[in-house]
């Protein structure tokens, strides 16, 4: 079908929108009028931006790529983004980018030309919110948009806003929400498969009495597991029937297109069956993980993968130049770190994330709930040990981190063998280094990590059983050479954080390892103040917070994507309250020298700095190949108004070395501006809380805090880059 863009009429809203832009800027109206040429227009309007920058040497560096980092971004005035903005428009225009994660649908930037079509031809084809866009730039550059920075009453105030699942009310609540779940399954709980005998009702049972039996049940973490809500009608007969026609018909949609379903009764209770005065919108960020979202089930089937490097072909390096072992076992990014996923129920998760970034692995049924048949199979032990061998022959890799699915999924015996073989990997390969000279040595195993979201999702699973074994895996591990043992833990509200979830982490930190966290920075968590208050309540009970994650660009994340401007906006406006001063900052790092203290130290750490809470984590997104970054300008936007975000990577670590070769990273915003703020506002939000989010348009990766670091040796490591090769470009 032919399609010829510059014929296309705008619409009435377009159009009105077009005269408000001129009319509010008379002298880019004049350009409009006055030019002979679109290029003559443009080249006018480029003379105007760099007037702008003219009165400030940094910005012009800036604009140049003559200077970056942090603080080159902090030299910048208001304006200069403006302007800085409009020049990289003008220097990209006419560029098309293929979007792989619409389909390879091609993406066209050249925002003056539609100005020009629209002015004068009433063509252009370009839509409101690509206007409504233009329209704050121009704010922005003439002052129109002031960008007043709120103090820190303004920020605390946002905060409390936002409940915690630690507040007797909220606990309250719940446990209305426990038992009525409880008396629902009771009377649905007919028996258990075999094997599962404590699951079992007694013949003759009244009903009172396995009533009393599910309460005793609802703290043993396989009851959730085994009983957990795998289709629609179950689940709104759970909530109360609560759900609307429109939310049980999206859900039962689902079903039928194969998305899996699993929401353990623990999770389900968090949930509001009403809407109470006092944590009206509390939940949404909760609420959004168990209800899929219309994008994600049309797309769902035809999910591509977001990270290049998950897909991977034997004995050919993946899109980051690793040679790897197993193409669904290990992933691997960096030369220092590689993820393992094991073959047991560790490949499973505690609940379906819907933002999640192995979605693809979902969709092809490498990540599923079948938790019967991901019980390891007698070859598992014999593939483990070679899974390993690949950590212990590397020269560089130095952390392990076993995640999934889920780590925290495996039982017992089988996470206590995984553990256990890391452990005697370390023992080797600490004692093959004592063999080779100095400058020949391989970096050895410092920092283990498991990754788990069952804190929030199925605190309960942290049993003291779990405690003990992984206090005796750190004390023989320590003797090892290991120094940071760490659970990397997902919190996405304040709402989880409750009391089973404190039991869980000081259990954790008892048995001296260190809790972080990672956000994913979904629209019900990108609120104002949302983010702030989650790592306050974190730090409370004695989570360290690690990264915020912008949500991936997949066409299916539309409903759940914030934009990075908003994930800018937030970690200039809201998370500078919580930086440690200067002279404070050596302290920092003594938090994780001492886990079973965390409590007490962050908060005695927070006292002296007189802040709400430590501001530790970095402000990301998760690139293709590139790995973590915030180093971003935006180059583009589309006739729909989606800005076009190209990012360089984070300078402030070690990549692999297929990084200066890969170049910089095209992202197409999944949602305008525009669309973000409406949909906060249906959340409850009032957008002009909101306003400077326009005008951010450029980002700079925040350093690492010290504590995220590796230890240093006290020998050479060799320069050697093991299981590397580039790959075929033609590939």
């Amino acid at each position: 079908m032919p399609y010829y863009p510059h014929k296309i009429a705008l619409s009435a809203k377009s159009a009105m929108l077009l005269r408000r832009l001129f009319r509010e800027n008379p002298r880019l109206g004049k350009i409009f009028a006055d030019a002979g040429s679109e290029q003559e227009a443009k080249k006018m309007v480029r003379a105007w931006a760099e007037e702008v920058i003219s009165g400030n040497a940094a910005a012009r560096a800036y604009y140049r790529r003559e200077n970056a980092g942090t603080e080159a971004l902090g030299s910048l005035r208001w304006q200069d983004f403006a302007a800085i903005r409009i020049l990289d428009y003008l220097d990209n225009a006419g560029r098309e980018f293929s979007n792989p994660y619409r389909g390879g649908k091609k993406a066209v930037t050249d925002p003056f030309n539609l100005l020009w079509l629209g002015a004068r031809n009433g063509t252009g084809g370009a839509k409101p919110l690509f206007f409504e866009d233009m329209i704050y730039l121009f704010r922005q550059l003439t002052g129109q948009l002031p960008r007043t920075m709120p103090d820190r009453e303004r920020v605390e105030k946002w905060m409390k806003r936002w409940r915690h699942g630690l507040e007797a009310d909220i606990i309250s609540e719940r446990e209305e929400n426990k038992e009525r779940i409880i008396k629902i399954l009771a009377e649905k709980i007919e028996s258990c498969e075999p094997g599962e005998s404590r699951f079992t009702f007694e013949e003759g049972m009244s009903y009172e009495e396995k009533v009393a039996k599910v309460r005793e049940w609802w703290g043993d973490h396989m009851f959730h597991l085994r009983f957990a809500v795998r289709s629609p009608s179950l689940l709104n007969e759970l909530l109360d029937y609560s759900l609307d026609l429109d939310t049980q018909k999206l859900l039962e949609r689902a079903e039928k297109k194969g998305i899996p379903f699993f929401v353990n009764p623990y999770y389900i209770s968090l949930l509001s069956t009403r809407t109470p005065g006092f944590a009206a919108g509390a939940d949404l960020a909760i609420r959004h993980y168990v209800i899929y979202s219309k994008p994600l089930i049309d797309q769902f089937g035809n999910i591509e993968a977001w990270e290049k490097e998950d897909k991977v072909e034997p004995g050919k390096p993946n899109a980051a130049g690793w040679l790897l072992p197993s193409s669904h076992n290990v992933h691997r990014r960096y030369p220092e770190v590689a993820i393992m996923i094991p073959d047991t129920m560790g490949r499973a998760c505690g609940g379906l994330c819907v933002s999640c970034q192995r979605m693809y692995d979902f969709q092809r049924g490498n990540l599923n709930f079948n938790l019967d048949k991901l019980r390891p199979k007698e070859t598992w032990d014999e593939k483990l040990r070679r899974l390993l061998d690949y950590y212990e022959n590397d020269t560089q890799l130095r952390d392990i981190l076993i995640t999934g699915g889920d780590a925290l999924m495996s039982r017992d015996k089988s996470l206590e063998k995984i553990l256990d073989e890391a452990y005697e990997m370390a023992v080797r390969k600490r004692e093959a280094n004592e063999k080779r000279p100095e400058g020949e040595k391989y970096a050895e195993m410092v920092r283990i990590r498991l990754g788990t979201r069952l804190l929030a999702y199925l605190p309960q699973r942290v049993t003291p059983q779990l405690q003990g074994i992984l206090a005796r895996f750190r004390e023989k591990a320590a003797a090892a050479g290991l120094k940071q043992f760490v659970i990397q833990t997902h919190f996405e509200s304040p709402m989880e954080v409750t009391p089973e979830a404190r039991i869980a982490v000081k259990r954790l930190i008892s048995a001296g390892w260190t809790v972080t966290n990672q956000l994913v920075f979904t629209s019900a968590a990108s609120r104002r103040g949302h983010t702030a208050m989650l790592r306050k309540v974190l730090n409370d009970i004695g989570v360290i917070t690690y990264y915020t994650f912008s949500v991936k660009g997949f066409l299916e994340n539309t409903f759940n994507y914030a934009t990075n401007a908003r994930a800018v906006q937030e970690q200039t406006e809201e998370k500078y309250i919580g930086i440690l001063p200067e002279e404070l900052s050596g302290e920092i790092r003594k938090l994780t020298a001492r886990p079973a203290q965390m409590i007490e130290n962050l908060a005695g750490l927070r006292d002296r700095a007189n802040i709400p809470f430590l501001a530790t984590d970095r402000n990301v997104i998760n690139l293709p190949a590139v790995g973590k970054s915030m180093t971003f300008r935006t180059i583009g936007i589309t006739r729909w108004g989606r800005r076009i975000l190209e990012f360089d990577h984070d300078h402030n670590r070690w990549h692999s070395p297929i990084i200066n070769k890969l170049g910089k990273m095209i992202i197409i915003e999944s949602k305008p501006l525009g669309e973000y703020l409406k949909q906060l506002e249906e959340m409850g939000e009032d957008p002009d809380e909101y306003m400077s989010i326009w005008g951010y348009s450029v980002g700079e990766t925040e350093p690492r805090m010290p504590l995220f670091e590796y230890p240093e040796y006290q020998y050479e490591v060799t320069g050697e880059i093991s299981n590397f090769m580039l790959p075929d470009p033609q590939a």
